[in-house]
């Protein structure tokens, strides 16, 4: 009787997973639902990591803001660096393009970017204080800021410049306001 119980336990056990596997599939995993889109970006005061100056989200109001997390040891940074360079170069007329280095030393940041390019301010998070307001979960994830300061999308992983060009396009679009920037 005992090893009928464990038998039907197991198959319960294995539907349950199979179910949660498949009810994952289909999905972007770059596109993670997550709680701050359509809320005010957490503002914040972040060093730059070549110049030395005060860089503030509040000082960049009224225009729209790509934000990207990255660290010189992620392999997949390696890989998006490029687009975000791209990116920068094509519109950065459009959009403000900031890297904000987290996890990592200034030397092992200046290192990297001196070997995949830097067309775009780079701030240093040395208690990871930015990334923590903003949900940082890995590297590398990109935010998309529109010009009133409210978050309108987030990216996990590296960015295709397919993606970021649609991103930017979104950020020049107007949004409905949100109770947050109705205040």
């Amino acid at each position: 009787m005992k090893g009928w119980r464990y038998t039907l336990g197991f198959v319960v056990l294995c539907a349950g997973l199979l179910f949660v596997l498949f009810k994952g599939f289909g999905r972007n995993p770059h596109e993670v639902p997550f709680m701050m889109k359509g809320k005010p970006a957490p503002d914040f005061a972040l060093r730059a990591l070549d110049s030395g100056e005060k860089v503030s989200l509040a000082d960049l109001k009224g225009r729209p803001v790509v934000i990207n997390f990255w660290a010189s040891w992620c392999g997949p940074c390696r890989v998006e660096h490029p687009v975000l360079e791209w990116g920068a170069r094509q519109y950065g007329s459009q959009a403000v393009f900031l890297g904000v280095v987290f996890q990592d030393t200034d030397d092992n940041a200046r290192g990297f970017l001196q070997q995949y390019g830097a067309s775009f301010p780079q701030l240093v998070d040395p208690r990871s204080r930015m990334a923590l307001d903003y949900g940082v979960a890995g590297v590398p994830e990109t935010y998309f800021i529109d010009p009133n300061g409210i978050i309108r999308g987030k990216h996990v992983g590296p960015i295709d410049p397919q993606t970021l060009a649609l991103r930017i396009q979104e950020l020049s679009t107007p949004s409905a306001p949100t109770e947050a920037a109705r205040k």
